[in-house]
């Protein structure tokens, strides 16, 4: 009789055990870094969280942070952060510093991998309505709120005045505010610009009052003005569209855009490489419901992974398993047929050398 007891609980164990081991194998617990609460970044990665995460067997929580930079950093170091949204001017100029000998900024970005580019971030240049300036090429000796440093806003703000006036922002004239607080301050006349890279529509706008939204507009981009063909070797031309904040906008606004990609790490453990191969058949998977259900800047997403340039690299386990889901995907179309921060002195840095203003934006000083 004991024989045969424990004949039958061992029986149960064996049937049991394998799919407590199988749960726990599939049920991985990972964080996204993404960007402000009222930005398009958050949205997106809870976007994924809940259509992609959950098929893949992925409880995915979702981190707001101050924007790109930091979320670098985190992707680098944070424990439970395995996937973060970056732009790629942040990315870029992270490059940029690795290969001009700053050991740290290759330290933080050489180990990172891209899982797919998403989609075009608008660049918004917001004055007041009295304001004289109409182009963004006025924006010159102004004061600004270029965004809190660790933002990709900061990154993209600082590069676009470098690009277009051959120098950088002035130090008194350098406001490092988060969105809400420069649209504040903006309103109240104690900034000339507030700088706000966001994927239209913008719940920073959608959410604002439409009295105080009435007391702002954005600046155009003037294409005649030599500023513009200097802005133009970065980044690339975008509409602010009406039907975007339709009890806003009369027309159409011309502006800069920037690219976000969804970034990971390279990593090598079986169990995370699964879970994040899941993850990519998940994505390929649910994009129909990304489209239809998520945030309207979805619709802009294409399914392809195109050349990347030097410096950059798709993470190879991932690359592969999109490349054959886009495939087929494809391939079934075809027979179907159409259908926080405050700016000041540079730091110093940990070896006593003074950091320069753009290792101070993708946070490189001690």
């Amino acid at each position: 009789m004991l024989r045969t007891t424990l004949v039958g609980v061992a029986t149960l164990i064996a049937l049991l055990f394998p799919a407590f081991s199988f749960a726990a194998e599939v049920d991985a617990h990972y964080r996204i870094v993404t960007g402000p609460e009222r930005g398009t970044y958050i949205q997106i990665g809870q976007d994924l969280a809940k259509w992609v995460a959950p098929p893949a067997g992925i409880d995915l929580e979702v981190i707001p942070s101050k924007g790109s930079a930091e979320n670098v950093q985190r992707m680098r170091f944070e424990p439970g952060v395995k996937l973060a949204l970056v732009q790629s001017d942040v990315y870029q100029a992270y490059v940029d510093m690795a290969n001009s000998g700053n050991e740290e900024a290759g330290t933080l970005i050489r180990p990172l991998r891209l899982i797919m580019p998403l989609y075009d971030e608008e660049i918004y240049f917001v004055v007041r309505n009295d304001s004289p300036m109409k182009n963004i090429n006025e924006i010159k000796d102004k004061v600004i709120s270029v965004g809190l440093i660790g933002s990709g806003t900061a990154q993209s703000a600082t590069t676009l005045y470098r690009l277009m006036f051959g120098q950088p922002i002035p130090e008194q004239n350098a406001q490092h505010l988060s969105n809400e607080d420069a649209l504040a301050a903006l309103i109240v006349k104690k900034i000339d610009v507030a700088i706000i890279v966001a994927g239209q529509p913008a719940k920073l706008f959608t959410d604002m009052n439409p009295e105080l939204l009435q007391q702002i507009r954005f600046l155009r981009v003037d294409p005649n003005a030599p500023e513009t063909a200097r802005a133009k070797q970065t980044y690339y031309p975008a509409t602010i569209h009406v039907s975007s904040y339709p009890n806003w906008l009369k027309e159409d606004v011309p502006t800069w855009t920037v690219k976000a990609f969804l970034v990971t790490y390279d990593y090598n453990l079986r169990d995370t490489v699964g879970n994040l191969k899941r993850f990519a058949d998940s994505l390929c998977e649910n994009f129909d419901n990304l489209q239809e259900h998520g945030h309207p800047k979805w619709k802009q997403v294409k399914l392809e992974l195109p050349g990347l340039g030097k410096g950059w690299q798709y993470y190879q386990p991932v690359e592969r398993r999109l490349k054959a889901c886009f495939a087929h995907r494809a391939a079934m179309q075809a027979t179907k047929g159409p259908a926080t921060a405050q700016g000041g002195a540079p730091a110093p840095r940990a070896d006593g050398r003074p950091c320069s203003d753009q290792e101070r934006l993708l946070l490189l000083c001690k």
